[in-house]
């Protein structure tokens, strides 16, 4: 049995690990799939800092060391994408079947280990750590070998959760359809307010500043990161 290692304390991007998916062409993106689906598979991308993708290249160097055969390249390339601000970007992945069987959905739990509910949807910007098996292999694309570690997705560990960004297109418009709101304590609160004047002042000064939202800078490139030579060189000292 392969042996787990474990991607902690990284940034999810993108990830689809609640049901299969397969990248839809014509809309350019993934979408809901079954299992066995052509391309149906779980996924998570994530981004991680200098020393985690240190010890994870090593690691899968390692692993493919030990596996390499005659034909295999002699040297694992650098597989990850290295971003603006010196972050590196990987993915993780499980097909949603093998020869017609179909796999397990990868475990989901929470920060106490308990399992997350069929359904639960992770989002980018979460923090989480990723369990994954190395797979060492060497496939044909085209007319040319690629010699690899791929990472198999086993299990996801939510450490901090981001929720789900809801999008509303609408502003508020006067004379208009308002729903009631029967909670008693919300109530008593906008009555304390409606009678206390620099309450009321307070509030709509905050209420019209936006909230400040941090965003990260990315790099759209797919192309590989720093060389493997330079990027050893660097890791190596």
């Amino acid at each position: 049995m392969a042996e787990t290692y474990l991607i902690d304390g990284v940034e999810a991007l993108w990830p689809r690990v609640d049901r299969t998916y397969a990248f839809n062409s014509k809309i350019r993106r993934s979408e809901p799939c079954d299992a066995r689906d052509q391309g149906a598979s779980y996924s998570i991308q994530f981004r991680m800092d200098e020393p985690t993708a240190k010890a994870l290249l090593t690691a899968m160097r390692s692993v493919y060391d030990d596996n390499r055969d005659d034909g295999w390249d002699e040297r694992l390339s650098n597989p990850f994408v290295k971003d603006d601000d010196g972050t590196y970007t990987h993915k993780a992945s499980l097909k949603g079947a093998y020869n017609g069987e179909t796999t397990v959905k990868p475990l989901e739990v929470d920060s106490n280990s308990t399992p997350l509910p069929e359904g639960f949807q992770l989002t980018t910007g979460s923090t989480v750590n990723v369990a994954v098996n190395f797979i060492p292999y060497r496939m044909k694309r085209g007319k040319e070998w690629e010699c690899g570690v791929s990472l198999r997705l086993k299990a996801v560990q939510v450490v901090k959760y981001v929720p789900k960004e809801v999008r509303n297109p609408f502003k508020a418009v006067d004379g208009g359809f308002v729903l009631d709101d029967n909670n008693p304590f919300a109530k008593a609160a906008a009555s304390t307010k409606s009678n206390n004047v620099l309450a009321d002042v307070a509030d709509d000064e905050e209420e019209d500043t936006p909230p400040k939202k941090m965003t990260r800078k990315t790099k759209g490139s797919d192309k590989p990161s720093d060389s493997v030579d330079s990027l050893v060189d660097k890791w190596d000292d």
